[in-house]
């Protein structure tokens, strides 16, 4: 039978299980990375569990989320970081070397492998063909050591793009129509496949925006074959050697296609505050920002920052906008030096950030109260920005710059001559320094490194065996797409203590519900209810991690985004669905909830939920595969993986 690109590196790392759609498989794992907000935590678990080294070809910690120190915790991180990595044998980049997603295509993804990290936007990889999946911490701690990665085998959706973009229209235009489409859940159970002769006529750098952003159609991953532009790539990154052509097989069926014809499409903008609320750059262009953000791991590559300075060349940053532009990565800065582009965005008013995250998770750059803001990152979920009242809208760069110069959202065409804009490629050679990125030493006794722990990094948290009778109350009720940033946000006053978890646990919640916390540790014992999607967005673990320090023992929902009901399998937190999706109203918070003989139902996968005060009785399923049943048996991944070294 001929078969998808998925189905082929799926079969050539499969482990165990059978590769039929929906059915449990464990696949080998070739690298992994993680960052300062949550390699942390694989750090950390190494440490608990006692291991000795990284069993991957290259395992990768990069610092580029929490690299603004204006006190000592991110510092501490670091170090922390740099030391685990000696210890265990990983990869470190140093702070200013440039966002992982970047970074990573750039030095170590390889097209036919298999990469899990620990970040939602992993899939960037998927550019060069790799199979790129984002994940928990501590799922990627698990595969690090050898313990390869377990999922259920995907359907695959093929995204046919026909055609080719006009001038001014770009690959943030593709997904956002992606978006548009199918949704923010439409993809959840999906790998994306992107197929059709529109793929030929698309550079690495237009496909890593588009893989980028696969993940908020709530699809595990994202892929490109790996053709023509694949080795180009990898040459001028003098990497040729990397390169292996890989294309689907004549005839592959997909699950579901989706069309998109790219000479179709104009420029768009998601408004707030969800990516798949887009509409037309014109409809939207009564909009007046206070400011505007080209960069993140979206788009921040060397064309993306120099189509922006040709529209914004030979105009003034509008006096009502603050502009800031931060590229994906030094390479991609020091070639805006070399071609005199960064001067051209200083001259026209621009403020140039660190090679980072910094305002996509609203590190620096938070909008004023009530703001507006136009960015090219990829989601724009309340609090995102550093503030639950500011409303963002995301954009391509053009659309961006154009943005900048008039003080309104502006569509790049309604500006300039837009044909300009085609003349502007990725280089043909790189510049390539490595001497920011720290390569593991040959270490005869690597029990003997020192791994420095500053005063704010805490132990993870451990939770026994799950308890037989679980009577909780529940602590909140919540409606449908709820995220990790709803869950714990980010910004720069509160990602400083995400290693330190008694602290970091007070702000779980603390824009949805501020009074969360106090009822969690009055009631102890608490149940989490949610609607449909509950947990997209962020791999941050943490969101399962608080939770369960603060006592929650399961969560009912109507259903789950993946990643987080991998932490919640992790953290031996219960991830049950609602038998009945009706039931959900029968549900309200401060019911007290009783749940017997746990241990069984786990095994069996069915739940009897008891209201005991309202004479009410419902069914609950748990949908795990048997290794994901002996996590909550066990209490979660740290025991399980301590028991397993």
């Amino acid at each position: 039978m001929p078969d998808t690109i998925v189905y082929k590196i799926l079969k050539s790392h499969l482990a165990k299980g059978e590769l039929t759609a929906g059915s449990p498989i464990t696949i080998r794992v070739d690298q992994t990375l993680g960052h300062d907000l949550t390699a942390i935590m694989a750090g950390q678990t190494f440490l608990a569990v006692g291991a000795d080294r990284v069993q991957t070809e290259a395992s990768v910690f990069y610092c580029d989320h929490n690299t603004l120190c204006v006190s000592s915790e991110n510092a501490d991180d670091h170090l922390f970081l740099k030391t685990a990595a000696e210890r265990f044998g990983a990869y470190y980049s140093k702070p200013g070397n440039g966002i992982c997603h970047f970074l990573h295509c750039q030095r170590f993804a390889k097209p036919g492998k298999v990469m899990l990290g620990a970040d939602s936007h992993t899939p960037t990889s998927g550019a060069l063909g790799m199979l790129a999946i984002g994940s928990g911490g501590l799922t990627v701690a698990e595969a690090a050591l050898g313990q390869g990665f377990r999922m259920n085998a995907p359907k695959v959706m093929g995204v046919r793009l026909t055609g080719a973009l006009r001038p001014g229209v770009t690959a943030k235009d593709i997904a956002l129509e992606l978006l548009r489409q199918v949704s923010v859940k439409g993809g959840i159970g999906y790998i994306v496949e992107y197929i059709g002769d529109g793929v030929a006529t698309l550079p690495i750098s237009e496909r890593q925006t588009i893989a980028n952003m696969s993940i908020e159609i709530g699809a595990t991953t994202g892929i490109f074959p790996s053709d023509e532009m694949t080795r180009m790539f990898l040459k001028a990154q003098k990497r040729e050697g990397d390169y292996v052509p890989l294309q689907a097989d004549q005839g592959a069926v997909y699950d579901k296609v989706v069309e998109i014809d790219l000479a179709a499409l104009e420029p768009l903008v998601a408004e707030p505050s969800m990516p798949d609320k887009v509409c037309t750059a014109r409809s939207a262009g009564g909009v007046k920002p206070n400011s505007v953000f080209i960069g993140s791991c979206t788009n921040a590559s060397y064309t993306d920052i120099a189509r922006a300075a040709v529209i914004l060349k030979g105009h003034k940053v509008h006096k009502d906008i603050d502009c800031t532009v931060a590229p994906g990565s030094r390479q991609v800065l020091a070639q805006l030096i070399k071609d005199g582009i960064l001067a051209d965005l200083v001259e026209s008013g621009c403020r140039i950030l660190e090679c980072a995250c910094g305002p996509c998770i609203g590190v620096g750059q938070v909008p004023p109260y009530n703001g507006i803001s136009v960015r090219t990152s990829n989601r724009n979920f309340p609090g995102r920005s550093g503030s639950n009242d500011a409303y963002v809208y995301l954009a391509s760069p053009e659309t961006a710059a154009a943005t900048a110069v008039t003080g309104r959202i502006t569509d790049p065409r309604d500006l300039m001559d837009v044909s300009l804009l085609t003349t502007i490629r990725e280089p043909e050679t790189y510049i390539v320094d490595d001497s920011s990125f720290i390569t593991p030493a040959d270490v005869a006794d690597r029990r003997g490194v020192e791994v420095i722990k500053g005063p704010n990094i805490s132990d993870l948290p451990m939770r026994g065996p799950v308890r037989e009778t679980i009577d909780a109350g529940v602590v909140i009720k919540l409606g449908d797409n709820i995220t990790t940033d709803d869950i714990i946000p980010g910004g720069s006053a509160i990602l400083k203590y995400i290693s330190n978890i008694p602290e970091f646990a007070k702000y779980t919640f603390c824009y949805t519900d501020p009074d969360f916390v106090r009822r969690a540790r009055e009631l102890g014992h608490s149940v989490i209810v949610g609607g449909d999607n509950y947990g997209q967005g962020s791999s941050r673990e943490h969101a399962a991690m608080l939770p369960m320090y603060l006592g929650t023992e399961a969560v009912l929902a109507k259903s789950y985004a993946r990643i987080h009901k991998e932490n919640l399998f992790n953290y031996g937190i219960l991830p049950l669905l609602f038998a009945d999706d009706s039931d959900y109203e029968r549900v309200e918070q401060g019911d007290a909830l009783v749940i017997e003989n746990v241990s069984e139902s786990i095994r069996s996968g069915r739940f009897v939920v008891k209201i005991p005060a309202k004479g009410v009785a419902f069914h609950a399923v748990l949908e795990a595969s048997e290794e994901d049943k002996l996590l909550l048996l066990e209490g979660g991944a740290l025991n399980h993986l301590a028991n397993a070294q």
